[in-house]
């Protein structure tokens, strides 16, 4: 039998092989920044809608207040007697240029509203995630080591609880215990009143605490903000940590079936160490993929969590002017949010293309 010797790969087909990738990668990022576009519209719309289907927002938010006669005035003023198309169509153009309107019940523009508030979310969004890694992912190791034994079955029940336990209700709890009887940690805030105080004194805050903590120069502000953020930010990352200890066990068992790891295993490999050095970064690619999702999930929960612990971000201003009925500024802050995740996905999304090609076909 003859066998046909295969021709040794050359620079050229090298470069070719790189140019191909390369024009994969790029087609898949410019189709995934195109998909963003409708993804916000259809959120966007069904913003809308549902804003509408409870009437005209000045009724909502000042029935009740006003006479029949100032209640028209402010509802022709602002629009709200008009075809809906073509508020509709307002609305859109408004959107498109940054403008989210002004709020009802204490006549700010929503931008300021996201300025000033936003970044407190985006701070425990960071902690929450921070908790989730420190948490699932060496817990989700340790569930593939010990895996069919009885630490695997009660990790994989702790990963159940940790996502199916409601946020307000851990964060009770947590208060509960760190603050009411052990009284090692604040009860709510981001910071104590001094540190507040300090931090005001900065010129062009970020309002991200822990940042601006850092630029007073006082070790003590930055402790206390840290002090503030553990009990929410362990709340909020528990529910996404049970989501990455049960994926990183998922997918270090499955990398541990392999067959390059049953070579090393064959040389005598300890099977803590095929974990640790041979499953440990191919699991660690489906984590990067969810992220996107996960921060939905994030923010989701930071509504509950920055209300139980007081946390003066989006979500603690989103249920103040919910009891408001200031629907203006729950639209606006609904749409932000929304932005915030289609971006999101697009940057995880891309990220994930670039550490696993596998992504972009």
């Amino acid at each position: 039998m003859t066998t046909t010797a295969q021709a040794p790969s050359t620079p050229s087909d090298s470069k070719q092989r790189s140019k191909q990738s390369g024009g994969k990668l790029s087609r898949y990022i410019f189709v995934r920044l195109l998909l963003i576009f409708p993804t916000v519209f259809i959120l966007v719309s069904m913003v809308f809608v549902l804003m509408r289907t409870i009437g005209d927002p000045i009724t909502a938010a000042l029935g009740g207040r006003l006479t029949p006669e100032q209640l028209q005035e402010r509802i022709h003023a602002a629009g709200y007697d008009r075809p809906i198309w073509i508020q509709y169509l307002e609305y859109l153009g408004n959107i498109a240029t940054g403008n989210f309107g002004t709020t009802l019940s204490d006549n700010r523009p929503i931008s300021q509203v996201l300025f000033t508030y936003g970044p407190a979310t985006l701070e425990l969004a960071i902690y929450g995630l921070i908790i989730a890694f420190i948490v699932g992912i060496p817990l989700g190791m340790l569930a593939a080591y010990l895996r069919d034994k009885w630490p695997d079955a009660m990790l994989r029940v702790l990963a159940i609880l940790f996502y199916a336990t409601p946020v307000f209700f851990a964060g009770l709890l947590l208060k509960l215990i760190f603050s009411v009887w052990l009284k090692i940690l604040p009860v709510n805030g981001r910071a104590s009143v001094g540190t507040e105080l300090n931090l005001q004194t900065l010129d062009h805050p970020t309002n991200i605490y822990f940042i601006d903590a850092f630029r007073t120069g006082n070790p003590e502000d930055v402790l206390d903000v840290l002090s503030h953020a553990v009990l929410p930010g362990i709340a909020l990352g528990l529910l996404t940590a049970g989501v990455f200890l049960r994926l990183v066990r998922l997918n270090v068992i499955g990398t541990l079936s392999q067959d390059y790891v049953d070579a090393a295993r064959s040389r005598g490999v300890g099977e803590f160490r095929l974990v640790r050095k041979h499953a440990y970064r191919p699991a660690l690619v489906p984590i990067i993929t969810v992220i996107g999702m996960q921060i939905a999930l994030l923010l989701g929960g930071a509504v509950l969590t920055e209300t139980t612990f007081e946390w003066k971000g989006l979500g603690f201003m989103l249920v103040q002017y919910i009891g408001a009925r200031d629907y203006v500024a729950v639209q606006g802050i609904v749409i932000l949010l929304a932005i915030i995740v289609a971006v999101t996905n697009f940057v995880v999304d891309v990220v994930a293309a670039i550490i696993d090609p596998r992504v972009r076909y």
